[in-house]
This record gives structure tokens, C-alpha cells and sequence, in this order.
């Protein structure tokens, strides 16, 4: 075997000399044509070494073959989505396997981060010791380094380092989020193990390989939202997140359905790739209706997800926001983030809004509480909440349940749980406003689509 494989190499290595010697005595022209002679490569070769060769070519071609039918005949995969609140955090945990063979870890579900990254071996946090699961690249067979001199890295990876001493040496990152925390080390791609589902000719609950994932091996970190979590899944808007890297294989499109905030670990819900999510929700003869509103992929906002907002409506009346306040060309816009927690409205949309709530509730004694501005004692009564409505463009109306804006803050006490933020500056929906809808971002068509429903079967 290895025999004939030498006589191949030779044979090929001769031509292509042959080939250059030619090109090399002879003045090319317009009509001339190079001509090789095809000669058998290893002309001692038995009929036994052959048909040795052409079983195990014909075992790699039908491997292939069956893992690019099993992909394509599949419509959509789902990963298990929980709330953080069992760990103190305000974050989804998704479940996540990566490598060769698949190691497993638990990761933020952020749509505000554009780099995926895990834990790697030796990992360290100034904030608690390592994490019992880390990311091994020298125990996956499909890792691959990316190289700092690459064009991935030096135009897409996200805070990648400047010093590179070599062109082959691997390329480095000091991820910096806007809370403070931040994580380093090195960049390179791998194979992500996912579930198939939906799928034609039997692909339903097929495992299959997510190929030539760009993943971050960080070796140090530091930040809170860290601490109960291996690492970061990038659900933003990006040519190297996982989120536009696998929507691209499999319908143009993702969606998310976000349990109750303050859920137990064992209420799951799924972020799906393909069309399943929404379209298998809006099948249900019960189920509420869906809106949609454009999705604005604007490089100035990336690697965020912008909406237009129309205006904002507080027990059906329609509140005086300066349209400024929505508008990207003037330093505004606004953003939805799974990686936020609470909303942050720019000061001339979050006074409005708080005035508003806090007329309706002005019966209820007030109660201080960091980091709020308005909390009251609920056991002195519990009056009805007025509703909020955010209008989207197209009429879109998000009109989220009253716990998602007026929270459970400790026992017996709620406070309007949105904060302030700077203006001019973007306005950001964060997850507790989210929660118990099904978003679909469909970024081949540029829909942001959504529903009501409480996530869980």
C-alpha cells in the first residue's frame, strides 16, 4: 500500500517537472495547448493492492456521502436552552459540544457576542479556580489553529492581538465586553456535534458534525458571568459567529424562546437553527399570532441586532419620546440582546417610561432598592399593572407580561425593572422583556419575527 502510494507521488512529481521544463523552453502562445501523457502510476501494482486502494476510496466517498446526505435531508437542529437563575446570573445556558471526539460544556447564549470561545485547560480567573470542564484542543482531532497572519484574524476575529512574530504563529484575542469582564487566548477552528431533527429520509435525532467552527481557547478571564458558565456562544451578527455560521447551513434562520427569568434548572426550552421554532409554533390552532418587524443588520451596530421602534404605549396611551431617540443616524437605535438581563432605555425614552408606570402605581408605598429607582412594598396590595406595548416598524407590537417589566425583586417587593441609560446612545430589550416569547432571527430575508408562548412543552 504505501508502496504504490510512493510510486504515484513520483509519478505525479515527474510530470509536473516535465510540464515546467516544457513551459520553460517553449514561448506560450495564444493557441498553444499543453499536452501530458498519462502513464500507470505504479505499473507493478497487483490487482489485490488496487482493489485494496479502491475500497478504502470507496468507503472515505461513501462516509462523505452519507454525512452530507444526513445534513442536507435534515431542516434544522435545536440545542436545550435554560435560564441561569439556579447559578445567581441573569443568562441562558446552552449546551454545546465541540471537538473530536465531542466534549460538552455549558455556554452563555449571548446575540451580542460575535466570537464563540470555551475554557481551555489551565484556564484562570482572578474570581474562583478553574472550571472542572475545560476545553482540550490537543485531545481533539479536528482542531485547528488559525494563524495571526490570516485574514480571518486580523479582519474578523474581534480584539485579536496585535503581535504576531510569525506569520504561522497562532492568532491571539483580549475580548473585552462593554460590563467589564473579559477573556483571552487563541483562536482556531473545530467540529460542533449537533442533533439533527425535521429531517428527510430518517435524519430525526442524527448526530452530525458542524464543520470549520471558529472557537476561542481562552486560557484567562475575568468577570462575574463567567464564573457558572464554560464560555460563550456567538449568537451576534458576524462572518465568524457560530450563529451566522450554522443559520447559513440550514435555512438562513434562528430562533430562540427564553423560559421565565427566575425558572427552575429543569424548565428547557430550545435556541433552533433552520425553520423549525416558529413555524412549528404558529401551527398550533391556539397559538398567538405572529408579528414581524425588519431586522437591521447595520454595520455600525454590529455585532448586534437593531429594530426600528415606532413608539412605546403605557396603558394604551402612546408616550411623548423624541423620535431621535430610535434613530441610528442620530446616535440611537435600538438593540435586542440575549446577553442583557434587564432593559436599558436612553434617558429621554426611559423617563417617559417610568413616569408613565410609576402614575399607575403611585397608590403603593415606596421601597428603596439598588439598582432601581422605583420599587414598591406589593404586600400592602396588589393593584393591576398597566400595560406596556413597544411598536416595532410594520406595526409589530411586543407586548410582554406584566413580570417582565415590573419584577420580582425580592419577597414582597417589585420594582420597574428597566434602567436608565445614556443618551445620546442605544436603547437595549434585554432577556426578562424577552422571556416567554419565540424570537426568529431570519437573516437571509432580514425578518425579526416573534410570538407569545411560554416556551416550554
Amino acid at each position: 500500500m504505501a508502496s504504490l502510494r510512493g510510486q504515484l507521488l513520483v509519478a505525479v512529481v515527474l510530470l509536473a517537472l516535465a510540464a515546467a521544463a516544457s513551459g520553460g523552453r517553449h514561448r506560450r502562445t495564444p493557441s498553444s495547448r499543453a499536452r501530458f501523457e498519462l502513464v500507470r502510476a505504479a505499473p507493478g501494482a497487483s490487482l489485490q493492492d488496487r482493489a485494496i486502494d479502491d475500497r478504502l476510496r470507496h468507503a472515505y466517498i461513501s462516509g462523505k456521502l452519507r454525512r452530507r446526505a444526513a445534513e442536507v435531508g435534515a431542516s434544522e437542529f435545536a440545542m436545550p436552552l435554560t435560564s441561569g437563575a439556579y447559578t445567581g446570573t441573569g443568562q441562558y445556558f446552552v449546551r454545546f459540544r465541540v471537538g473530536t471526539p465531542a466534549q460538552p460544556f455549558v455556554l452563555v447564549a449571548d446575540t451580542g457576542s460575535d466570537l464563540t470561545w470555551v475554557k481551555c485547560r489551565g484556564a484562570s480567573s482572578r474570581h474562583s479556580p478553574s472550571s472542572a470542564r475545560v476545553f482540550r484542543p490537543a485531545a481533539s482531532k479536528t482542531w485547528a489553529p488559525i494563524a495571526c497572519s490570516s485574514d480571518t484574524c486580523t479582519s474578523y476575529v474581534p480584539f485579536s492581538l496585535t503581535n504576531c512574530s510569525s506569520p504561522a504563529s497562532a492568532c491571539s484575542y483580549d475580548y473585552r465586553y462593554k460590563d467589564g469582564s473579559a477573556a483571552r487566548g487563541v483562536v482556531g477552528t473545530d467540529s460542533a456535534t449537533i442533533e439533527l431533527s425535521g429531517g428527510r429520509g430518517g435524519a430525526e435525532g442524527k448526530r452530525a458534525k458542524l464543520q470549520g467552527v471558529v472557537l476561542g481557547c481562552t486560557a484567562s478571564y475575568d468577570g462575574q458571568s463567567f464564573l457558572s458558565s464554560d464560555g460563550v456562544l456567538s449568537l451576534g451578527n458576524s462572518n465568524i459567529s457560530f450563529a451566522s455560521r450554522a443559520a447559513a447551513r440550514f435555512g438562513g434562520r434562528f430562533s430562540y424562546c427564553l423560559v421565565d427569568h427566575l425558572a427552575p434548572r429543569n424548565a428547557t426550552s430550545y435556541l433552533t437553527f433552520g425553520a423549525g421554532g416558529l413555524d412549528d409554533a404558529a401551527s398550533s390552532s391556539a397559538s398567538a399570532p405572529v408579528a414581524q418587524t425588519p431586522l437591521l443588520l447595520d454595520r455600525r451596530m454590529s455585532p448586534f441586532y437593531a429594530v426600528a421602534v415606532d413608539a412605546v404605549h403605557v396603558a394604551g396611551e402612546q408616550l411623548d419620546i423624541p423620535s431621535d431617540v430610535w434613530d441610528v443616524e442620530k446616535n440611537g437605535g435600538a438593540i435586542l440582546d440575549s446577553g442583557t438581563s434587564l432593559t436599558i432605555l436612553a434617558t429621554p425614552a426611559y423617563k417617559a417610561v417610568v413616569a408613565a408606570l410609576s402614575k399607575q402605581l403611585a397608590g403603593l408605598p415606596r421601597v428603596s432598592m439598588d439598582p432601581f429607582e422605583y420599587c414598591y412594598n406589593w404586600t400592602a396590595g396588589a393593584p393591576e399593572v398597566p400595560k406596556l406595548a413597544v411598536e416595532f416598524a410594520g406595526s409589530a407590537r411586543l407586548e410582554p407580561p406584566a413580570k417582565s417589566y415590573v419584577i420580582d425583586a425580592a419577597p414582597g417587593v417589585k420594582c420597574i425593572g428597566v434602567q436608565e441609560g445614556a443618551w445620546p446612545g442605544v436603547s437595549v430589550i434585554g432577556n426578562i422583556l424577552q422571556q416567554e416569547h419565540l424570537w426568529e432571527f431570519d437573516l437571509r430575508d432580514r425578518w425579526l419575527r416573534f410570538k407569545h408562548t411560554r416556551c416550554t412543552q
